[in-house]
């Protein structure tokens, strides 16, 4: 059964989507890539949606910095590879897209396809894609906007985005 819950946050109203005690979708309503047709569905929350609430409000709330949810994450094969490597970025630290490539074993160049994986990780903030940045330190590349993901940064423990991780 796909559930889908709306409740509002600090950034905006967050739509939670649950299918059998999984967390597959959170996304700012209106974000880019928004599911087309989720809603929500009225039913009663399941435990697993109860539990990704409480935990993003921990996250606003600055009591929390590592999510514990169960999460299912539906993309290709490439997808889901970043989308786990995007899981090691530590709080309050964040990678370029360069540096994500070099960590999963690619070239630089492969930045932009990076990038664009990176653009529709279905679970935001959970699997925190916003921690990654230009190469340059700006803040590109969000599907909740810019202002949101300088907003995560700063919650995260930077003046405007997070310290840069060099290796």
């Amino acid at each position: 059964m796909i559930e889908c819950h709306v409740a509002p946050s600090p950034l905006g109203h967050l739509a939670y989507r649950a299918e059998d005690e999984h967390l597959t979708g959170l996304f700012f309503i209106g974000q880019k890539h928004f599911p087309k047709g989720l809603a929500d569905t009225g039913t009663t929350r399941s435990r697993v949606v109860a539990e990704a609430m409480e935990q993003i409000a921990e996250y606003f709330a600055g009591e929390r910095t590592v999510f514990s949810v169960k999460l299912r994450l539906n993309g290709t094969e490439f997808q889901q590879r970043v989308w786990a490597a995007l899981q090691e970025i530590p709080f309050g630290n964040s990678w370029t897209y360069g540096d994500l490539a070099r960590r999963m074993g690619y070239a630089p160049g492969a930045s932009r396809a990076v990038g664009a994986a990176n653009g529709r990780n279905p679970v935001g903030i959970i699997v925190p894609c916003h921690r990654v940045i230009g190469a340059d330190g700006e803040l590109t590349g969000y599907a909740g906007g810019v202002e949101r993901k300088q907003h995560l940064l700063t919650l995260e423990g930077g003046p405007g985005r997070a310290q840069l991780t060099l290796f």
